[in-house]
Formats: structure tokens, sequence, C-alpha cells
């Protein structure tokens, strides 16, 4: 007997079998027909749930395997809870053992299917048993469309064990990946844009909203993403066994984390879709699905291709709130760590204002180890730095100058966050400079010492010229680091006087002169080497004797730049305690003029490293330590100034031997001033 079938277009959830009226009178009219026919009464009980129905033996005892077995012992039967389908289902299969056409569509037919296999209806009670009819409206009707193998696949979750035993639910996720997969391929062309990526994202800090909009583009994807987790899974395995690019898996895992772990709608939606669940529930069911998603995302390089570093960011920073498990939370972190030279710095975990202080925020610790954790995994043996622990390294820094404002913390506890990322990463100090001026802006009571002591990773010849201006300029900064970036400065200043002079004589007279390396760059050949007259067709073999002296002369101005500024910055250290102890005997006489009823204090005798050390906690008369030079009051001490300006004109003569002194006769400048 043909079933009569509805197409799905016509049929949705209200109009399906399940809360059709018509059933149930449909099957009062088989009965009573069956009964005027035959002349038997109603004979057997069957009760379903709250329900219970009053049938004939001979239908039921002929079509179903289940009820020829218990009707020999019994005539009052009720079918445990966990029928499929419960009473609706039941009542819809009794329909159809009393002859009647049974109406299925893609809402019933998962069900009317798994109670047809636990009442046994198959091929060997009755043929075209409604076993194989079912299976056969599966494969060529159901499988077939996008929408009704979906249809489909939801009411499976009601039906689970049978619609697992049955195969229901593992035909329809490998339908849904094949017609996933042809959607990309598109062999018919139909598609007039390509498929979405997550390319336009990489280059930002992950929005959920610009998610969404590109997810808008791809409804396939949208209908995904709204299936339970298990069968999602199951869904993106299927994608990869097929053969489907990463490129187009990837994105597909993370709009589903997008939808499900990073929406604030999440906990919303399951409100309205009745699951009402206290704050704890819902975070633990973030919490599994977020470690389920982890599972699911390509580790390592492979992911760097399709997933933005700023989405593993966002989803450690919902990790921080749900309580993820330890052994998930620590790959999320490595995964980011193998990343981190991809990352911008919006993507970083800013600690929170709530937070009491920055310095004990679960925000900053985490990303101290994921930083630590990438040193770890890119230096090599020789610790020499690269592009990318340049980057990584400068966003370290950048990191610092935010929370280097948080009052609370300590001076010891900015050198450990500093010394996270070896010094020697840093191609550019400029960031650092930042870090540090926002520390020492925040933490004016900090005495000298300390002052030096934060400074003393900062390298004036790493600054930019913007950087070293504002280093002289900077009254938080200490001393020796003030004179260094002036000595830098000067530096600079010269070397690109001399190189405007000789590329100016070399476009005047075609010298040899601008084709030197600068001093600064030493690794950087000069632009008019292959105009050079000397070079014209030489090989390296047979350079000329004028250009072997030029090379030899500028290396041995590079290795005296260098190693007149240790010089001076070992001098810069001296003055510098030389300084500091002036400013004590004037601090000593001054008292004593003040007391000259009392006797005369005698003077300190402590060593002379030790008297620097104790004039660092000297204020001034707001309260703020300052340096040795704020601190003097010039009008009032002109005796400390005469001193004073003498220092300073040594610092001078001491720059400008440089230029009075040939560049081959290095061996002088080894004496002392």
């Amino acid at each position: 007997m043909p079933m009569e079938t509805a197409s799905p277009k016509d049929s949705s959830s209200a109009s399906s079998p399940f809360s059709s009226p018509s059933v149930t009178a449909l099957l009062k009219i088989k009965i009573i027909s069956w009964s005027q026919e035959t002349g038997l009464p109603v004979s057997v009980r069957v009760r379903v749930g709250e329900r219970t129905f009053h049938l004939h033996r001979n239908p039921l005892f002929y079509k179903s395997g289940y009820f020829k077995r218990r009707l020999i012992e019994t005539t009052q039967l009720e079918l445990p809870q966990s029928f499929p389908g419960g009473p609706e289902t039941f009542e819809m299969i009794a329909l159809f053992m009393y002859g009647s056409s049974t109406l299925i569509d893609p809402f019933n037919v998962a069900a009317l299917r798994c109670a047809a296999e636990f009442l046994e209806m198959t091929e060997e009670f009755c043929s075209g048993n409604l076993c194989e009819r079912f299976d056969l409206y599966l494969n060529q009707v159901v499988l077939q469309n996008w929408d009704d193998t979906l249809i489909v696949l939801q009411r499976c979750q009601t039906l689970i064990p049978w619609s697992e035993e049955l195969l229901i639910v593992s035909r329809c996720i490998e339908s849904l990946a094949f017609m996933a997969c042809m959607e990309i391929l598109d062999p018919e062309r139909r598609r007039d844009r390509p498929v979405v990526t997550l390319e336009a994202l990489a280059g930002q800090a992950w929005s959920c909203e610009a998610a969404n909009e590109i997810l808008s583009q791809e409804l396939w994807i949208k209908d995904l993403i709204a299936l339970p987790f298990g069968f999602f899974k199951r869904i993106i395995g299927s994608l990869r066994r097929q053969g489907m690019k990463e490129k187009y898996v990837s994105p597909i895992v993370v709009f589903y984390a997008n939808k499900w772990v990073l929406s604030k709608k999440t906990i919303q939606y399951w409100e309205s879709s009745g699951e009402r669940t206290s704050d704890a529930n819902a975070n633990d069911k973030v919490s599994t699905i977020l470690q389920g998603v982890l599972d699911l995302l390509p580790m390592r390089e492979k992911a760097s291709r399709v997933i933005p570093v700023g989405f593993y960011f966002a989803l450690l920073s919902r990790s921080i709130g749900i309580g993820l498990r330890n052994d998930s939370k620590v790959k999320l972190q490595d995964q980011i760590a193998s990343l981190l030279h991809f990352a911008q710095v919006e993507d970083l975990l800013i600690p929170s204002s709530r937070v009491d202080s920055d310095c004990s925020s679960m925000e900053l610790a985490t990303m101290e180890s994921i930083f630590s954790t990438n040193v770890s995994l890119n230096m090599d043996t020789n610790n020499a730095p690269s592009a990318s622990n340049s980057t990584v390294a400068e966003l370290w820094d950048t990191f610092l100058s935010h929370i280097a404002s948080d009052p609370k913390m300590r001076p010891k506890r900015f050198m450990e966050l500093i010394e996270t990322v070896p010094i020697s990463c840093r191609q550019s100090h400029d960031q650092l400079y930042r870090a540090m001026n926002t520390f020492l802006q925040t933490h004016l009571d900090i005495s000298q010492e300390e002052k030096g002591a934060v400074c003393k990773y900062l390298n004036c010849q790493k600054l930019s010229q913007w950087a070293c201006i504002d280093a002289v300029q900077n009254e938080m900064m200490p001393l020796r680091l003030i004179v260094q970036a002036l000595f830098v400065q000067q530096l600079n200043t010269h070397q690109a006087f001399k190189e405007c002079s000789d590329s100016f004589r070399y476009a005047q007279s075609g010298e040899f002169s601008g084709s030197l390396p600068s001093s600064r760059c030493p690794n950087t050949k000069s632009q008019y080497l292959a105009d050079s007259p000397y070079m014209d067709g030489a090989e390296p073999g047979s350079r000329t004797l004028s250009f072997l002296l030029q090379k030899d002369i500028a290396v041995q101005r590079c290795e005296f730049s260098r190693k007149e500024y240790e010089s001076t910055s070992f001098r810069i250290q001296n003055l510098e305690q030389e300084l500091f102890s002036l400013k004590k005997s004037l601090q000593l006489q001054k008292t004593s003029k003040r007391t000259e009823t009392l006797p005369t204090k005698p003077q300190s005798t402590k060593p002379y490293g030790l008297q620097s050390r104790s004039l660092s906690k000297n204020r001034n008369p707001l309260g703020h330590v300052t340096g040795c030079i704020g601190s003097v009051n010039f009008a009032s001490q002109r005796k400390y100034a005469c001193k004073l300006l003498k220092i300073f004109r040594r610092i001078t003569l001491f720059g400008s031997r440089k230029s009075n002194r040939k560049p081959g006769v290095s061996s002088l400048w080894g004496k002392p001033m």
C-alpha cells in the first residue's frame, strides 16, 4: 500500500502529524470499520505514556514481531517510557497497521523509523513493512535535500540511542558534509562570490559583530553552527575526511565558537529555548563547548594561515571567567605563544578596572606566562635576535606601558616583567622607554637608586631621534641616562653631517667617499657603490688599494665610536658620583650655618659609593625625589654652580676632542682626562 508523503515546503512543525488532530480521528474510524467488517470487538489494550489505545489483535499480531511475541501471553500491554516518539508516534504506527496510508515528512520520519524498529515491523513479518518504507524515504528524499537533512538530524536528538543504532544520525552527518563540500567546489558554477574566509579579520582585533557580518553571507554555515556540539563535531570530522581544505573548515569552527562561547546572547538564547539555567550551569556549558572547540582547531603554524590570533586571545579572555580546565587553558596559551608574532596590541589581555591591582591580576599572570613560553620556543642557543623576536619584544613593551601606571607595582616587580623578554631581543627601545617613563611618572616616591635600577635596561643607542630628545628633556630620568642620551644624540648628529658631506663630495667629484658604510648602520652598503669608478667590473679579490684603505678606516671608526661610547659611560658614572658628593657637602655646609650655636656635626666618613646612595633619599620642598641637577638652587649655591659648570665643560671638551683627532690615531684616546 503506497504511503502519502508531504512536501517539506508544505509542512512545518505546526502542520506535522505530531500535532495534527486528524490522526486520532482517522484511527477511531479505522477501528470502527474493522469491527464492522470482521465482527470482532477490540481485544487488546495498549498503554503508551499517558494514553491508552484499544485495538484489535490481528492487525498487531501479523505486522509486528514485538506484538506477535507479547500477545501470546496477555492482551494488556504497556510500552516502556523509552518508546521512541511517545503516544503520537504509536498512533501513526497503529493507523498504518489498520491499512491506512501514513503521512510522513522530515519532521516525523526519524521517530517513525525508530518506533518501527522497536516494534520489529520488518519484511520478515509483512511485505512492504514500515522499516523498509521509511529507509527508502530517508535515502531517496530526505538525504538528497539540505533542509530536510538538517530537520531530521535535529529531531534525532530526542531519539538517541535508537537514531544512532539505526545510523540515521551518521547518514545525515555524511550527507551534510558531502553537500557542504559540493557547495565549496560549486561544480555547477552557481555561486556569484567566493566562499568566506577569515582573511579580512587577520589584521584587527577580534570582533563578534564583524564575524557575524561575514557569516551572514553564507547561510549554509549558519545552519551548521546552529546544531548541538556533538553533531557539529562529527560534521567537522566528516568534512576533513572528505577532503575539504583547512582554510574552509577552520572558519566554520571559529564561527561556532563565536556564537556559543564569545557571544553575549548565548544565555539569552538558552533562556528563550526553555533551558533556564543559573550562571554556574551556563558557564559549565560554555566551558564544555570551549574545550571541544580547542580540540577541533588546528594547532601551531597550521593555524597562522587561516585563524587570526586575536580569536585565540578572545577565547582566552572568555576562559578566565568560566573556569576552563587547566590542561585546556595551557593548550590555549601554548597556541597563542606560537603565534604571538602575528598579534596586535589590541589583542592583548589588559587587566580590568575591577581588579584592585594590575600586578596581582589574572590577566597579567596569563600574559607573562604566554610571553615566557614564546621566548623559550623561539630563542635559539645563541640568543640571537630575529624579526619575530623583535616584534614580540615590542609588543611586550607596549603591554608594559599599559600596566606601568599601577601605583601598587613596585620597582622590583616591574624589573622582573621587563626581563620576561630578553633585552637582546629588542632592536628598538622606544616602547621600553615609554613604559619606563610611565612607571616613573606614577611612582614619584622611589629613590634614585631604584630609578637607576629600573632604567639600567635602556640603551640610548637603540632609541629613535624623538625618543633621545625626549629623554634629554625628561626630568624623571636619572642623570646618567640623560647624559648618555646627549652623547648618543651628538654622535648621531655628527654622523648625519658626515654622510651628507660625503654624499655631496661624491656627487660633485665622483670620489669614493660616498660608498663607505655608515657607522650607525655598518651593515648597510652605500647606494653609490655600484656606480663607483673603483668598482667598475672589479672582483672582490682585485679591489684597489684605495678601497681597502677606506674600508679599514671605516671599520676603525666604528670600533672607535663603540669604545668611545663605553668610555664615556664609565666617565659619566664617575661624574655622577662626584655630583652627589658635591651636593652632600653643600647640604652639610648649609646645615652647619643654620646651627652655629650647636656643635659642628662631623662630616660623614662613609665610603665613596655609599655617599651617593644615601643622597638618593633627599627630596625637594614638594616632597618629590629629583635628580642631582634638579635639586640644586643655582642662584643661591654659586660655588656649587661653578663646580658643576666646570664638570660640564670637561664633558664638552671630552666630546670635542674627537673632531681634533685623526681617525687613525685611536690609541691617544685611551688617556684619561
